[in-house]
C-alpha cells in the first residue's frame, strides 16, 4: 500500500523563509491514513496552507504518476478522504487494489509526485503571502535596509524582501544597510513564483498612518483625520475634527510643546506639517486651509467647482507659498480649484470677462455679468458649460446656447496658440540670452570688448573705465583750449608762461635797478 513519510534531505520551502520540510511519496506494503492526516495538518501549521490545498497537492501529486505508469491516454481518478486520510484511485472506471497502488507509486513515478507537491506547496505559500501583504496596503510596515543600489533600496520585512524604488522615497533622503524604515505598501503582485512588494514613503497615507501611531487619539477614532494634501519632503496639510467638543483637535495632534507632531517630522526628515481644524462649510474649511494667510472673502463657482480667495496686498505672496505650494495644497485639501486675488485684480478680471463676452453676437451684456458671477472668466471656462446649464441662465434656445459654446470653443483655441506663441518666444529669448552668457564666459570678453584680468573685481574694472573717460575728457579739454584764436593784444599761452619762469639771477638784477633809481632820487634832495 501506500505511505506518506517525512525526510530532511529535499528542500520544498523557499531559502529566504528558512523552514524546511520534506516529503516522498513511498511504496509501502500497508497504507496509513492517519500519516497522510499528519502531514497534511504538518503542512497546514508549518505553511499556513488551507489543508484542502494540501490534499489537493497530493492529489495532483498521485495523478501525475499514475499518468505517467499508465500512459496518458488513461482517464485516472484519484481522490483521498479528507476525515480518514485513505487514498483510493480509480483507472478507467475500475479500482487499484493495494498491490496495483503501491507499483503506481515506485521510485521514479514518486520523483514525479515529488516534483509536482513542491510546485504545489510553493505556489500556496506564495499565494499566502501574496493575501497576507494585500490586505496590508495602505498600511504602515517595519523593515531593515537589506542593500541598497542606484537609489534602490531593499527592504526586508521578515517574510518577504519588498522593494523602496527611488521615486517613492523622499526627496533628499538616503539608506544604509541595516536602517530601520517605515513605509506603507503601495503595490503587490505576483511575479512568476514570488511575491513583489512595493513600498512607499511619498503617499499620503504614510502621514496618516503615522497619526495613528504617534496620537492615541487618532488611533481611537476621537479625533478623525478628515483630509490630506501632501508634497512629499516640503510640505503637509491634514484637517482634523473631534467628536468630543472638550477636545482640541490641534491642540491634542500637536502635542504639548509640539512633542507629537515633532516626532511624525523627523520620521518625514523635517517635511513641514500644518494641522487645520475641518468644517463643513467651505467658507470656514477653506481660510484655514489657506493658513498662515490671511483670508479677506471666499466667493464660491459651483458650477465650474472653482472658488476665489480675496486677499490683502501684503498677503498675496504668503496665500500663493513659494511656487504656489500653499493654494496647491489647500486646493487639494478641500478638493475645490482654489484661485487668489487681490479686490483689484478682481475688478480688473470682471470687466475684461464682461468685455470679451459682450462681443460675441447672441449674448447680451447682462448674461456676460450673469456668466461672470458664477465664475466663468475666460472663454475656456466658457466651452466647458453644458448647454442645459447655459439655457438655464440665459433663458436663450438650445440652438443659441449651442452657438455660444461653439463660439467659445473657437476663441479658445485661438487664445491657446497665442499663449503657445508667446511662450515659444519666451523660450527663444531665454536661449539666447543663455547663449550670449555663455559665450562672454567662454571668451571672457568684458561689456567694452577688451579682456578682462582674471580675478579682477567688476567693480574695480568699472573704475578704471570712468577715470579713462575722465582723463580722455581732460586731454579733449586742453587740445580744444590750444586751438583757440587769441585776441589782438593779449599775450599768448606761451608768453604767460615765459613770463612766470625766472630765473634767481634775474630776480637779483632786477632788485639792484631798482635800489639804484632810489639813489639817484635821493641825491638832488640832498644837495637843494
Amino acid at each position: 500500500m501506500v505511505s506518506l513519510i517525512v525526510h530532511d534531505e529535499w528542500d520544498v520551502c523557499s531559502p529566504r523563509t528558512n523552514t524546511h520540510f520534506f516529503f516522498i511519496l513511498v511504496a509501502q506494503q500497508s497504507m496509513n491514513g492517519t500519516e497522510v492526516l499528519r502531514i497534511v495538518d504538518a503542512i497546514h501549521r508549518d505553511k499556513s496552507i488551507e489543508k484542502e490545498i494540501v490534499f489537493s497537492g497530493i492529489e495532483a501529486a498521485i495523478l501525475s504518476a499514475a499518468r505517467k505508469h499508465y500512459g496518458e491516454e488513461r482517464e485516472a481518478v484519484i481522490q483521498i478522504d479528507r476525515a480518514t486520510g485513505e487514498v483510493s484511485a480509480k483507472i478507467d472506471g475500475n479500482p487499484l487494489d493495494s498491490d496495483e497502488l503501491g507499483d503506481l507509486l515506485g521510485r521514479i513515478a514518486a520523483q514525479t509526485a515529488k516534483q509536482v507537491m513542491i510546485q504545489k506547496i510553493r505556489e500556496a505559500e506564495r499565494d499566502a503571502v501574496y493575501d497576507e501583504y494585500l490586505e496590508l496596503r495602505s498600511f504602515l510596515v517595519n523593515g531593515a535596509v537589506a542593500r541598497a543600489d542606484h537609489g534602490v533600496t531593499s527592504v526586508n520585512l521578515g517574510k518577504i524582501e519588498a522593494i523602496l524604488p527611488k521615486s517613492e522615497q523622499i526627496p533628499g533622503e538616503s539608506h544604509r544597510v541595516g536602517d530601520r524604515v517605515r513605509a506603507v505598501v503601495l503595490d503587490v503582485r505576483k511575479a512568476g513564483s514570488r511575491v513583489k512588494v512595493v513600498l512607499s514613503r511619498t503617499h499620503a497615507d504614510l502621514v496618516r498612518r503615522l497619526f495613528e501611531v504617534e496620537i492615541p487619539e487618532v488611533a481611537d477614532r476621537v479625533i478623525e483625520v478628515r483630509s490630506l494634501a501632501r508634497e512629499a519632503g516640503y510640505r503637509s496639510k491634514v484637517a482634523v475634527s473631534c467628536y468630543d467638543t472638550n477636545i482640541d483637535a490641534v491642540g491634542a495632534c500637536v502635542g504639548v510643546r509640539g512633542s507629537r507632531i515633532k516626532t511624525i517630522v523627523d520620521e518625514l526628515d523635517g517635511e513641514r506639517i500644518d494641522i487645520v481644524r475641518w468644517n463643513d462649510s467651505l467658507q470656514i474649511l477653506i481660510p484655514n486651509a489657506m493658513q498662515p494667510a490671511e483670508v479677506e472673502d471666499v466667493i464660491l463657482c459651483p458650477m465650474l467647482g472653482r472658488v476665489i480667495v480675496l486677499v490683502r496686498d501684503d498677503q498675496l505672496s504668503l496665500a500663493i507659498g513659494k511656487k504656489g505650494q500653499n493654494v496647491r495644497l489647500a486646493s487639494k485639501l478641500v478638493g475645490w480649484d482654489i484661485e487668489v486675488m487681490t479686490q483689484d485684480e478682481l475688478d480688473e478680471q470682471l470687466e475684461r470677462s464682461v468685455a470679451a463676452f459682450s462681443q460675441i453676437p447672441p449674448v447680451t451684456e447682462d448674461l456676460a455679468e450673469s456668466l461672470v458671477s458664477q465664475g466663468f472668466f475666460s472663454f475656456e471656462d466658457l466651452s466647458v458649460i453644458e448647454p442645459d446649464d447655459l439655457q438655464e441662465l440665459s433663458e436663450l434656445s438650445p440652438e443659441i446656447c449651442a452657438q455660444i459654446v461653439e463660439h467659445a470653443e473657437v476663441e479658445s483655441e485661438r487664445e491657446e496658440l497665442e499663449a503657445d506663441k508667446r511662450k515659444a518666444l519666451e523660450r527663444e529669448a531665454r536661449r539666447v540670452e543663455r547663449e550670449a552668457a555663455e559665450l562672454d564666459a567662454m571668451t571672457g570678453q568684458s561689456l567694452d570688448g577688451e579682456p578682462a584680468l582674471d580675478g579682477e573685481p567688476a567693480e574695480a574694472e568699472a573704475t578704471k573705465q570712468e577715470a579713462a573717460k575722465s582723463e580722455s575728457t581732460a586731454e579733449d579739454d586742453s587740445s580744444s583750449s590750444k586751438e583757440a584764436p587769441k585776441a589782438d593784444g593779449e599775450p599768448s599761452s606761451e608768453e604767460l608762461a615765459a613770463s612766470k619762469e625766472t630765473t634767481p639771477a634775474e630776480v637779483t638784477a632786477t632788485q639792484d635797478e631798482t635800489a639804484a633809481e632810489q639813489d639817484e632820487k635821493q641825491q638832488p634832495e640832498n644837495e637843494s
